[in-house]
């Protein structure tokens, strides 16, 4: 079965107040969407924890997640190209994502990443449902 993911990451000041989420698409029919608050970090870590969720919630709730071909989009360039092996992961803090990410990506069949602008429309999706929730929160 193949399946398109679409995430994203925001952080309000770097680091900040931020949020994760993502996009689930079988075909054309949306499976599942989701935004956690992930308290204050980076935009990357923010980044890496949508696409570790989208992950997890694909291998929690899916019959046979090992016969899952995976396409997921991010806009964020460093960690599409650091997931790639193309760039180093240099911080101790994103090196234990990555792994997360890599262990995560066993469990499926294939799994590819790719960088999207963010002007992408399921990018852009994504995102406005993160803002609407950091949007939520009470000032501090």
């Amino acid at each position: 079965m193949s399946i398109k993911i679409y995430t994203d990451g925001a952080a309000r000041g770097n680091p900040g107040r931020s949020a994760s989420g993502f996009s689930i698409y079988s075909g054309k029919k949306l499976i599942e969407s989701k935004a956690e608050y992930n308290g204050i970090c980076t935009n990357n870590f923010a980044e890496y924890k949508a696409i570790i969720s989208a992950l997890v919630w694909l291998s929690a709730n899916m019959e046979k997640p090992d016969n899952l071909e995976i396409e997921l989009y991010s806009d964020s360039e460093l960690v599409i190209r650091q997931l790639n092996g193309k760039y180093k992961v240099k911080s101790d803090d994103m090196r234990k994502l990555n792994s997360e990410v890599m262990k995560l990506v066993q469990r499926f069949s294939k799994v590819a990443f790719y960088n999207l602008p963010r002007e992408h429309p399921e990018i852009k999706r994504v995102d406005r449902h993160l803002n609407e929730l950091l949007d939520r929160l009470p000032e501090s």
